[in-house]
């Protein structure tokens, strides 16, 4: 048994047994989407390694009093982050008007809750996971400072921050502007990220280079 599969089974089983919920309740017993799985499999568990604060099939009240289900609701310190699996049949090629309405409708509704909504397309967990990846960590990076290593200094540790923030490759002079700093010190500090294996080169030659965080 591989480890997202068990991180995987754990988690649902402990959503299962909390919930008191019959609504939700039953959805989680049926099991979640393919899409919702590859997306944990594929992009989440591999760039978080937990699921903590994280909700599968999370009930919402929409302005209707009625009832909605978001695939995963993301939620530390009370904050409300949405996930949800854009699979390209129903969601897009077989999208009627009234459906088409009611997507829109829905994604206001939670705008107005406070929700920061993220839709992923399906096609892209397939396609382009290493994009995903990075638009995870940019969406976390809204809520929350993830953990750094306590061994990082303050530079190196914000530094982290930020690259977990972009969605792109950055320069050692976009970091020397964001901190502040020389352009020889931002070099300094993401050449020990690299000796330590937080942070890679993505592109360029020695002057030109461009950095990312490693999310494996």
């Amino acid at each position: 048994m591989s480890r997202f599969v068990q991180k995987y089974e754990e988690w649902m089983q402990l959503n299962i047994e909390q919930e008191e919920n019959p609504r939700r309740r039953e959805l989680l017993e049926k099991g979640l989407g393919h899409g919702t799985v590859e997306f944990l499999r594929t992009i989440w568990f591999p760039t978080i390694q937990h699921f903590d604060h994280l909700y599968p099939e999370w009930e919402v009240r929409d302005f209707n009093n009625g009832f909605r289900y978001v695939d995963l609701a993301y939620t530390p310190g009370g904050v409300k982050g949405g996930i949800e699996i854009q699979g390209y049949g129903p969601h897009a090629r077989d999208l009627d008007v009234r459906r088409f309405k009611d997507l829109c409708w829905r994604h206001c509704l939670l705008a107005l809750d406070d929700w920061i909504f993220l839709p992923i397309p399906y096609l892209s967990i397939q396609d382009e996971p290493r994009r995903c990846q990075q638009l995870v960590l940019s969406f976390i990076g809204k809520f929350t400072s993830l953990d750094t290593p306590h061994a990082l200094t303050s530079f190196e540790a914000e530094t982290v921050r930020f690259a977990r923030r972009l969605l792109r490759p950055f320069t050692p002079l976009e970091l020397a502007d964001h901190l502040r700093i020389t352009d020889r010190h931002a070099r300094r500090i993401l050449h020990k990220l690299v000796d330590l294996e937080i942070m890679y080169v993505s592109s360029g030659n020695m002057r030109y280079r461009r950095y990312r965080l490693r999310t494996e």
